[in-house]
């Protein structure tokens, strides 16, 4: 598939990884509508790309009338909408017992609600278009649930469950659903205990220019699900066959980054 004139709504795309992919599918000819809560480094990253085949959306996706917003002007300047990347996230680390209720909820609203229902509201578009392709970007914590990472485990557990379903039920409509997951990436959703933790653990992290160009490539090839990293993804099947051999394995790494997430 090319992106030439494919017209995409990138949500969270002035992060330390939308950034990236928006200049690859800038310079591969894409038409971008680049949503994000932080005007200025929104309006920071447009300059990297072609001025002329992007716009910006100052949106929190979580609020019906900016989902609507986002819509509206896809729609009123470029006439369709071809892909929907549901990228905006938010990935705090720490306790569950100690993460208070409002975060919680924050945490499933942006990274699971809100995917779902930007989905909900493009698909109207691409229903009558009979194509489209739906980008859920989902992680390994996804398929393998950490520790220390329960709410957003949790969060992407159910994006991944939705992803499939919604694709066996987009069957034959020329709508595809795309499921990818990477590992941990060096961005600013990570605080610096987890950075912290990380190099105590020897946590693999990636960087977001590397992961933006598999993203691009999961993209182009309509592939139904792709998990970024290794051994994490072979991680992925033995969690789905035998999460009792990964309980035992992890334990140790658990113990360890205890202190890090805890606040005594």
């Amino acid at each position: 598939m090319s992106f030439n004139n494919k017209r995409i709504i990138l949500t969270g795309a002035a992060g330390g990884l939308g950034n990236h992919v928006a200049k690859l599918l800038s310079a591969a000819g894409a038409k971008l509508v680049l949503v994000d809560l932080d005007e200025i480094a929104l309006e920071k990253h447009r300059s990297l790309t072609n001025a002329e085949s992007t716009i910006t959306v100052v949106a929190d996706i979580t609020h019906e009338n900016d989902r609507q917003k986002i819509v509206d002007d896809s729609l009123e300047t470029f006439q369709g909408i071809d892909i929907l990347i549901n990228l905006a996230g938010v990935n705090p680390f720490g306790s569950f017992m100690q993460q208070d209720s409002a975060m919680i909820q924050k945490i499933m609203e942006i990274n699971t609600i809100a995917p779902m229902l930007m989905t909900h509201d493009v698909l109207p578009t691409m229903h009558k278009q009979n194509s489209g392709q739906i980008i859920n970007i989902g992680s390994i914590f996804g398929s393998i649930a950490f520790a220390w990472f329960t709410t957003y485990s949790a969060s992407k557990f159910a994006l991944r469950g939705f992803s499939q379903g919604l694709r066996r039920e987009l069957d034959d409509t020329g709508i595809d659903v795309t499921y990818i997951a990477p590992r941990a990436v060096k961005t600013p959703i990570n605080s610096a205990a987890v950075y912290e933790m990380a190099e105590v653990i020897k946590m693999s992290m990636d960087e977001p220019e590397d992961i933006a160009k598999k993203i691009v490539s999961a993209i182009e090839k309509r592939k139904k699900e792709c998990y970024i990293g290794f051994p994490e993804s072979f991680f992925v099947r033995i969690n789905a066959l035998m999460p009792g051999v990964v309980d035992s394995s992890l334990r140790k790494q658990n113990r360890i980054a205890r202190p890090y997430a805890v606040r005594e």
